[in-house]
């Protein structure tokens, strides 16, 4: 059953029994409609140990109201958890107790396959208010909701709360919205400072701890195991946190899943001195099949709007249609193959596995004796490994301008190791290390191209040498030349840039003691 997704901005507000609503025509509104006061009816769901609340994510059962239906509330990024993507499915999707299918699967990588149950439910008897615009557009919606918890850890419970819910046309003009919040404080309503009605429900004042608590500062007299957790911390938090977008397929998700899996295993490789063996392998060899299997789907897209793009360049003496139908016949039915593996991918024991096991590592990182030495101390000569290993290879690409694409690609995944090496001691060493990872990006970047360009060619061959047709191939064989020239062009700019970037002044750090 297809979803329905609306984003929420709100503002809450507490109130006690004594309140009155002010009028809310001085906010500016050109009108103020007032429906019905409807009873509302909803279940809560989550883990038994509440890992959708710790992600601040909200699953519930509504009856009552015009969105009567399933719910499922999901931050929208950042600790503001006062704007969120609701999830909507009517209320035929699963009867009270049954969380359909299709919320399941956009949750499980955050309950990790542990069950869902009911576990409170209340009852909110709510006056709106909808603040309009001349035309009669939504501002916004205030709601007066008067709320007893009937079922959960805070059985009998009784409040009063308000809402301010954004509308569309609040973003046009905002100042009434704002004005509207002023009157409510200035009639006697607390702003912040409670939890939302799932998480009163189950008896808590505030969101559980996160599953993976927040990375600590660290300083250059510390251990480097405490460098080491920072870094598994933060991108075992970045990997969690793409998970359900993945899975609703949204813009970038899966590219930033992957960035986060690649600094994880290339941290757990570059401080392979400090961490147990064993346990970093199993991680890296985990993380990299989810990552290649999650990014199939991307790279084939990737690849498609490459080439399509190039296409369009061409001159329009060529049959660029004939072009376009080759390349999109053959590369859609492998991206169609590409996201069903990746489907399936995320919903198997393999893959649940691989997320208990990193949120156990984000705990408790398996480190060595020798992590107890100070950062200042152990992780520059980690730092520098990575480094030398690509000047000894990037030294011998002014010599490969006309070489195999190979050599190319294999000084682009060191100088990347080196990037996430330098990027994973920014917590550490500040800005000195940040310049060094500046400059290491603008190379990995520079051969990211090369590879893509290089793919591109590789991947238009082969379909020259189907049956494309005449007209087709010609097209297709102007494409190919146009990737090789790119490649050649990229070339030419690294032997100019990498001087610059090999200038000791970005590396001095790494000779320090502190």
């Amino acid at each position: 059953m297809a979803t329905v997704t609306v984003r929420e901005r709100e503002r809450k507000l507490a109130a006690d029994a004594a309140f009155r609503m002010p009028d809310l025509m001085l906010s500016g509104a050109a009108g103020l409609d007032k429906p019905g006061t409807l009873r509302l009816s909803a279940t809560y769901y989550d883990t038994e140990d509440l890992r959708l609340a710790a992600a601040g994510v909200t699953l519930r059962r509504r009856t009552g109201g015009a969105d009567s239906g399933w719910h499922l509330k999901l931050p929208v990024g950042g600790a503001d958890r006062s704007e969120r993507d609701e999830v909507q499915l009517p209320l035929s999707a699963g009867r009270e107790g049954e969380v359909p299918a299709e919320l399941v699967d956009l949750t499980l990588g955050l309950t990790r396959g542990a069950p869902l149950h009911a576990l409170a439910a209340m009852r909110t008897r709510r006056t709106p208010y909808r603040l309009l615009t001349r035309d009669g557009r939504l501002l916004a919606e205030v709601v007066d909701d008067r709320v007893t918890v009937t079922q959960g850890p805070a059985e009998g419970l009784a409040y009063r709360e308000l809402e301010i819910e954004e509308g569309p046309a609040c973003e046009a003009d905002p100042r009434p919205v704002a004005h509207a919040f002023d009157l409510l404080v200035e009639a006697g309503a607390r702003p912040g400072g409670f939890a939302a009605k799932g998480l009163r429900a189950l008896g808590l004042t505030n969101a559980p701890d996160p599953v993976v608590p927040e990375p600590q500062d660290c300083s250059r007299s510390d251990p480097a195991g405490d460098a080491v957790t920072a870094h598994v911390r933060t991108h075992v938090r970045a990997l969690l946190a793409q998970d359900p977008r993945v899975r609703r397929e949204l813009p970038d998700a899966v590219h930033q899943f992957r960035v986060a899996a690649r600094r994880l295993r290339s941290g757990l490789q570059t401080f392979a001195p400090l961490v147990d063996d064993e346990w970093a392998r199993f991680l890296r060899g985990e993380l990299g099949w989810a990552a290649g299997v999650l990014g199939a789907a991307r790279d084939r897209e990737v690849l498609e709007r490459r080439l399509l793009n190039g296409i369009r360049a061409l001159p329009p003496d060529l049959d660029r249609a004939a072009g376009y139908v080759v390349v999109q016949e053959n590369l859609e039915a492998g991206l169609a193959e590409a996201l069903a593996d990746a489907r399936v991918a995320m919903r198997s024991d393999r893959y649940l596995a691989l997320l208990d096991a990193l949120v156990d590592a984000a705990h408790r990182p398996r480190l060595t004796a020798l992590a107890d030495e100070p950062s200042r101390t152990a992780l520059p000569p980690l730092v520098d490994r990575r480094w030398q290993k690509l000047a000894a290879e990037a030294d011998l690409l002014p010599d490969e301008l006309d070489g195999h694409d190979e050599h190319w690609h294999q000084t682009r995944i060191t100088a990347k190791k080196a990037r996430y090496a330098a990027e994973a001691s920014v917590p550490v060493f500040g800005e000195r290390a940040r310049r060094l990872a500046e400059q290491l990006e603008s190379v990995t970047e520079l051969l990211g191209e090369h590879q893509d360009c290089a793919i591109a060619a590789d991947t238009v061959h082969g379909l020259v040498t189907r049956d494309t047709g005449p007209q087709a191939a010609f097209t297709l064989g102007a494409l190919y030349a146009q990737q090789r020239q790119r490649v050649a062009e990229v070339r030419r700019e690294f032997v100019e840039v990498w001087p610059s970037i090999r200038a000791p002044r970005w590396r001095r750090w790494l000779e320090t003691k502190g």
